[in-house]
């Protein structure tokens, strides 16, 4: 599917300008200009290519996490937004396939005795996530044994832990690193508990919603097959994530 007839555009686009929905809780997504203030990031250049090759105009509203992002959609607040793919969300939510992967990782002090992923899931144990994150989600199907902890965001993980605020930090990987670097006494837990697909999204209750999922899916496989996703990764200097296969 090339493009969308009058009907499907209506449906997808009904005020005539793209609304698009921008997380700010994950930094290697989109962040906010320090100059400008305007957002900026992978999510911000695949937006504008969609309303470009739509001949539309666009406006961005960025939220503090992915749970109000989320939120916005399911509320028409918004057209699209750049999420996680998870299940409880795609209730209300079309996806798209993933146009990058990112690692989901535990962090821990120096002085842990946990030495692998295995060993977080034990009473006892606590867990700090962004509240509303892929992760989050993710964590609160899996873990069985473990409490988790909610920080407002995911920027806020890693300053909750060195308040002394449970004894695991979970999060994306690169995000857990940088993080890192701003405190001593701190290590990463080897490997990753998950995989993050990061997609479109847009809500189940508009018409002929999954005709329009086709079109974004097509799209989304364009710009991964032409280099457009790897070449942004570059730009935004985005590490610790792949384009989806």
């Amino acid at each position: 599917m090339n493009t969308l007839n009058p009907s499907l555009l209506s449906s997808f686009v009904p005020t005539g300008t793209l609304r698009v929905g921008i997380n700010l809780g994950n930094p290697l997504l989109a962040s906010l200009d320090g100059n400008s203030g305007d957002p900026k990031g992978i999510t911000v250049d695949i937006a504008n290519y969609i309303a470009t090759k739509l001949q539309l105009p666009i406006t961005f509203t960025c939220y503090p996490m992915a749970g109000a992002t989320v939120e916005a959609v399911k509320s028409n607040e918004v057209d699209l937004v750049f999420v996680a793919i998870d299940p409880v969300r795609g209730a209300d939510i079309s996806y798209t396939p993933a146009y990058i992967q990112i690692e989901g990782a535990y962090m821990v002090k120096d002085t842990s005795p946990l030495t692998k992923n295995e060993d977080v899931d034990a009473v006892g144990n606590e867990i700090v996530v962004g509240k509303g994150s892929a992760y989050d989600l993710y964590l609160t199907r899996e873990i069985k044994h473990a409490s988790l902890l909610r920080s407002a965001n995911s920027q806020a993980v890693v300053d909750d832990f060195m308040k002394g605020i449970g004894n695991v930090a979970a999060g994306v990987k690169q995000q857990l690193e940088s993080d890192a670097l701003r405190y001593d006494g701190l290590r990463m837990l080897p490997g990753r508990f998950m995989v993050i697909n990061q997609a479109i999204g847009i809500p189940k209750a508009r018409v002929d919603f999954e005709k329009t999922n086709a079109y974004l899916s097509s799209e989304i496989q364009e710009l991964k097959d032409s280099g457009f996703i790897a070449e942004a990764m570059l730009r935004h200097q985005v590490q610790g994530a792949k384009v989806a296969e």
